[in-house]
């Protein structure tokens, strides 16, 4: 694990803990898992999929009857990152702030991660 004892590894705004919340009671899941997976053009993208199943790796975020599960592989590059919801004239959608993200590509589906070993150093300095 990446994280630091007593630090959840994301925090969730408020209107983000709310759509998720709504979100969950609608679809009858146990919470929404987040990971990366390597695609798009600057090299990862976000996943999420509302799950029946808690996997006892994941690391675990509750609040205001939201439930953010983060997956394993994933935990070292969504450290510290803020999951918010925005709603514009054209979109509605989960925004991630993510202090790991070292760049994206420019229609912002897909981002490069800083070096591994640079966010390992991170952690520990933390």
């Amino acid at each position: 694990m990446f994280g630091i004892p007593g630090k959840q590894a994301v925090s969730i705004t408020p209107k983000a803990a709310a759509q998720i919340s709504k979100l969950m009671t609608k679809d009858g899941s146990k919470g929404l898992r987040i990971g990366v997976k390597k695609g798009g053009c600057a090299g990862m993208e976000y996943t999420m999929d509302y799950v029946s199943e808690i996997d006892p790796n994941d690391e675990v975020v509750e609040q205001d009857g939201a439930v953010v599960m983060i997956a394993p592989m994933a935990q070292m590059f969504l450290f510290g990152t803020e999951i918010d919801y925005e709603v514009s004239l054209l979109e509605a959608g989960f925004k991630f702030r993510n202090p790991n993200v070292a760049d994206a590509c420019g229609c912002g589906e897909s981002i490069k991660f800083k070096d591994v070993e640079e966010l390992a150093a991170e952690r520990a300095a933390e």
